[in-house]
């Protein structure tokens, strides 16, 4: 009898705050025999940016920056435990660090983890994995909708302009904490869609990955006639592809269908 591993293809590490709810609910949807995930929380503080914001008197912008500052420090703690698993490849399930900054900030926080991870291990971040998932479309002229304050929908264009796209839009929905990202309703993701789509939009991206849009988004693709691309989905997609899985998934959008 031969010997079996569970994981012949890949063992992934995937990254995640603690209050995040939306990435394992999605990671869950893409499951393939070979390949295994690892999810590794990282500590955040749970605080309601709303009441902050009311109590202060800072802007909100501020007092978000500040919730990102705090985590910082909480992220290679997670790094590090589930690298003594001994994964093969790290998936970021987060985004808004990823985008901070624009290009030059994306780059440098993939160099602070690569630096914890040394060369023998795979990386995907969720920022990168956009650009991927929008360069096989062909897209130029995107829309982004995300969970953010406004500071974070400019993180978020800035990347998204540095690395070669024009951004009619990019609009947040300003939830008022972390984990009230994953009570967004159906219903106001589909508005916010419909304020950022357009004739001259080629492509719409949703980020903040505690906002799942991984049901709704293949419809929506089949409505408005172009590719819809949550952060999670892509993220995933990115994982396999890096790691030379090349499984298709069908009813899950275009993404996994086509590339």
């Amino acid at each position: 009898m031969k010997n079996y591993q569970i994981a012949q293809r890949a063992q992934i590490g995937v990254i995640i705050p603690a209050t995040n709810t939306g990435v394992e609910y999605d990671l869950q949807k893409f499951i393939v025999q070979g390949v295994t995930w690892h999810p590794s929380r990282f500590w955040v503080e749970l605080r309601e940016w709303a009441r902050e914001v009311e109590q202060s008197g800072k802007p909100v912008d501020d007092v978000f920056e500040d919730f990102l500052e705090k985590i910082r420090s909480e992220v290679p703690v997670s790094i590090r435990n589930v690298l003594s698993a001994k994964v093969n490849h790290i998936m970021i399930g987060m985004s808004a660090e990823n985008f901070w900054g624009g290009l030059s900030g994306n780059i440098e926080f993939e160099a602070r983890i690569r630096e914890q991870i040394g060369h023998d291990v795979g990386l995907t971040t969720s920022a990168t994995a956009c650009k991927g998932a929008l360069e096989s479309f062909g897209a130029k002229r995107i829309s982004v909708i995300s969970p953010y304050p406004p500071v974070g929908d400019r993180n978020v264009e800035r990347f998204f302009g540095d690395i070669g796209f024009h951004v009619k839009s990019a609009k947040g929905l300003c939830r008022p904490s972390a984990t009230e990202i994953a009570t967004t309703t159906t219903q106001q993701v589909i508005d916010i869609v419909r304020e950022v789509d357009g004739d001259d939009v080629d492509a719409i991206v949703q980020v903040g990955t505690n906002l799942s849009t991984a049901d709704l988004f293949p419809h929506l693709e089949n409505t408005l006639g172009k590719p819809c691309i949550p952060i999670n989905v892509a993220t995933i997609w990115r994982s396999f592809r890096d790691c030379g899985i090349q499984d298709k998934f069908y009813g899950q959008g275009r993404l996994f269908e086509e590339f």
